[in-house]
């Protein structure tokens, strides 16, 4: 990718979008993570040294497995857990040998599954951006290239953001592809 954009354009900001947010797409934030996070004694550390005295420590988690939709709103309703989240942390943490196995649950989840797909999709838009990289759509090229910088949050939130990026993007390909926003055919929003 360096030498394509450096040899036509003599310039690095596009494999420097890529090199960021391919990585940010790599770097999924599931519960295995999390609970590696919270059970890691810096976190303890950091937050003993904001409290004096006696303090305890509750979460308010929406888990895919558990969470039911609110009544009003249809998002996960969150839970309230108590200290003992922190074993169950300590333990999940160590379940991440399951991460991409048959045996882990969390990655069945219709929001692991579109992430997994974002990663394919994302390669596939590198594909085309350095198959028809020029001058006059490089700015482009490198916007769509850091459209993952828009897809933030979990859950339902996350899944709002992404939705706002697949418009965003079917504008920015259209205008890097030359074509109106209607010749543009959308990506999928759900995962397959």
């Amino acid at each position: 990718m360096r030498r394509v954009e450096s040899d036509r354009l003599q310039s690095g900001k596009l494999t420097e979008a890529v090199a960021r947010y391919y990585f940010k797409l790599l770097a999924i934030k599931d519960e295995y993570e999390v609970a590696r996070l919270h059970s890691d004694p810096a976190f303890r550390e950091t937050v003993a040294s904001m409290f004096e005295g006696d303090y305890q420590l509750n979460f308010h988690l929406a888990p895919p497995l558990l969470a039911r939709p609110d009544p009003v709103t249809g998002k996960p309703k969150k839970l309230r857990f108590g200290p003992w989240m922190m074993t169950a942390f300590r333990v999940l943490a160590k379940l991440r040998f399951l991460r991409g196995t048959a045996l882990d649950v969390f990655g069945h989840t219709e929001e692991r599954r579109t992430e997994r797909a974002l990663i394919g999709q994302y390669e596939q838009l590198v594909d085309e951006l350095l198959g028809r990289l020029a001058a006059d759509n490089h700015a482009v090229a490198v916007e769509l290239a850091r459209l993952p910088e828009d897809i933030r949050g979990y859950g339902h939130v996350k899944a709002q953001h992404l939705e706002k990026a697949r418009t965003k993007q079917a504008g920015l390909l259209a205008r890097f592809r030359g074509q109106s926003a209607a010749q543009v055919i959308r990506m999928p929003v759900k995962a397959a």
